[in-house]
């Protein structure tokens, strides 16, 4: 990667203050929206180097027709996530220090060893046998450009894909018999399903957008790292938090992943 220009390097400083201080950015300088989607990619790279703060993986988004036409986007899209902003199920937030959350049901997979970068294009066996757990979990996604002021899709790569909170949930340890394209989610809010989806949803099985990002990181000479942990796009589609609420995942029926947003 090219040593970063004045341009970019503005745009990632902008996005540094914004995550140390948990706030948005209204009006991003349209000079700044990056020219292409592997510039904000780029950005968004600088933006952890300049951060230091401990990787939990990556998140991926943007995995069927409707997220990527709301997300006016033609393919998926990825983002580097946080440790600090993980936790185990079940989880408490306060609402008002949130950016406009919204909740999104997803397969997180654990990697055992790493995918690294080579010049040959891994398939989904390969990517299989490399992961070490599955588990239900839920991203409560995070921009740092208001939901009502977002700019190009550019720049909302170098944030990271609007990466979040991670809420990890238990483990699905028969994943591999059981297979997760028939599973069910369903999203409750205050006892009553709001949303509801099928591991197929997710590019037609949810190991799918973790081999599309072992082969989009590999051409970028890191690849992904052992014990990276990946959110492989939802299931159930977005939906915004609210304060007061009370909201449970349940994946299968009978595992479930409980958040609640605290007023």
């Amino acid at each position: 990667m090219r040593p970063a220009d004045r341009r970019q390097q503005d745009l990632a400083g902008l996005l540094v203050t914004a995550r140390r201080e948990g706030r948005q950015i209204r009006d991003l300088p349209p000079e700044l929206v990056p020219g292409s989607n592997a510039e904000g990619y780029a950005i968004n790279v600088l933006v952890a180097e300049q951060l230091g703060w401990r990787r939990l993986g990556w998140k991926i988004a943007a995995t069927t027709p409707v997220m990527q036409q709301r997300l006016r986007t033609s393919e998926p899209i990825y983002g580097i996530t946080y440790t600090r902003f993980a936790t185990s199920a079940p989880a408490r937030f306060r609402h008002n220090a949130l950016l406009d959350p919204l909740v999104e049901c997803e397969f997180f997979f654990r990697l055992g060893a790493p995918l690294p970068a080579r010049p040959t294009p891994y398939n989904a066996e390969e990517v299989a046998a490399a992961v070490g757990s599955v588990h239900a979990g839920v991203e409560v996604a995070e921009c740092r450009f208001p939901l009502d002021a977002l700019p190009e899709i550019p720049a909302i790569l170098a944030d990271g894909a609007a990466s979040g909170r991670y809420v990890v949930g238990p483990e699905i340890v028969d994943w591999r018999s059981r297979g997760l394209a028939d599973m069910s989610v369903v999203l409750e809010v205050d006892g009553a399903a709001r949303r509801s989806g099928r591991g197929a949803d997710v590019m037609g099985d949810p190991l799918a957008p973790l081999v599309w990002l072992a082969n989009a990181r590999r051409v970028w000479g890191d690849g992904l790292a052992e014990g990276a942990l990946i959110s492989t796009g939802t299931a159930t589609g977005m939906l915004l938090a609210r304060p007061g609420e009370q909201m449970i995942a349940r994946f299968g029926g009978e595992i479930v992943v409980e958040l609640n947003f605290d007023a």
